[in-house]
């Protein structure tokens, strides 16, 4: 007899129940988020969309795909997981948001080197809640056990989402000027970049604990690290027909330059002034305890700016006045040269 013959799947790794169950567990989720627009419930092989054309003359698909990095290297070691679905949902609003589109669908992917079902159905309830508050539907997504690949108690977590504008109010920078003013949008923490650099420094150079209380940061230092990531959602659906609006920025990798940059024409630069805000708490402790250089700081974290709108100066106290109306502060940090 084959000395293999009575191998399974299951004894390889795989569990096609426990893959069942975890589907189980999120479909009363995903199905929270429904509109009318979806035409199917999860389990087909491919997501039923209806686009409602009556909305638009000339509809344009926004879409993005993204994860939320080693911020799930925290959410693990805490046991929190709802955190980083919600994360994963709003970076993606954000960014198909920056071209004025409105989000319609979002699909997910988790890999992980064992399921369980309890974290999936944990990580998925904060992506519904995110798709909820977005009016996105959470219409599919995947779910592999990749044994041998991940460690057990280990995943990967990636999003994509599409979006639709009307192609004449698309905002992609086109029109930004010399003299053109950068109102930044205050970050509310790391949201889901530059987690690789303050893990090495907070917990391997500083040797912290995620349970240690930290009195600059008012709070334990897991909970500071595992704040969700900010929607800017209901800022751009203020700020997205005012006259003078040029370019809004996502700052996620990359930082404030880097992505702002992104938008600007040919013979474009950014001034910024970095003194024009006071940098939050959480990013001066990883610069003090890590020694880390300025231009560094720079390159890898938002530093307390989530959100940039590049405005023509007379649009500059519209959008003010919109991120003051919904609680969000913002500032005034630079030009266009």
């Amino acid at each position: 007899m084959n000395e293999h013959s009575g191998l399974t799947y299951e004894a390889a790794g795989v569990s096609i129940a426990t893959g069942d169950e975890s589907v189980e567990r999120i479909k009363a989720l995903a199905k929270s988020t429904f509109s009318p627009a979806v035409l199917r419930e999860i389990g087909l092989f491919g997501a039923f969309y209806e686009l409602d054309t009556t909305r638009f003359r000339r509809p344009v698909l926004v879409s993005s795909i993204d994860g939320v990095g080693t911020k799930l290297k925290i959410a693990c070691a805490l046991g929190v997981y709802d955190t980083v679905g919600e994360d994963l949902v709003n970076h993606c609003v954000n960014d198909v948001m920056t071209s004025g589109a409105d989000p319609l669908f979002f699909l997910d992917y988790l890999a992980t080197g064992k399921l369980q079902p309890e974290v999936v159905e944990q990580v998925v309830a904060g992506m519904a809640r995110a798709c909820r508050q977005a009016s996105c539907a959470l219409i599919g997504g995947e779910t592999a056990e990749m044994p041998g690949f991940y460690q057990p108690d280990d995943f990967d977590l990636a999003g994509a989402i599409v979006g639709v504008v009307e192609r004449e109010a698309i905002i992609d920078g086109r029109g930004i000027q010399v003299g053109d003013l950068l109102i930044g949008v205050a970050s509310n923490g790391l949201h889901t970049n530059g987690y690789s650099l303050a893990r090495k420094v907070l917990l391997d150079v500083a040797r912290m604990k995620l349970t240690d209380y930290v009195d600059e940061l008012g709070t334990t230092l897991g909970e500071e690290l595992l704040r969700v990531h900010r929607s800017y959602q209901p800022l751009v659906q203020r700020v997205r027909t005012v006259q003078g609006l040029r370019g809004i920025a996502h700052i996620t990798g990359g930082g404030i330059v880097g992505n702002t940059r992104r938008l600007l024409p040919p013979a474009r630069s950014l001034r910024i002034d970095w003194q024009a805000w006071q940098v939050p708490p959480i990013f001066q402790l990883i610069q003090r305890l890590g020694n880390v250089a300025d231009e560094e700081m720079r390159r890898v974290f938002n530093l307390g700016i989530g959100e940039v709108l590049i405005v023509a100066p007379q649009a500059a106290q519209a959008c003010v006045d919109a991120a003051t109306g919904l609680g969000l502060t913002s500032f005034h940090i630079g030009e266009v040269a």
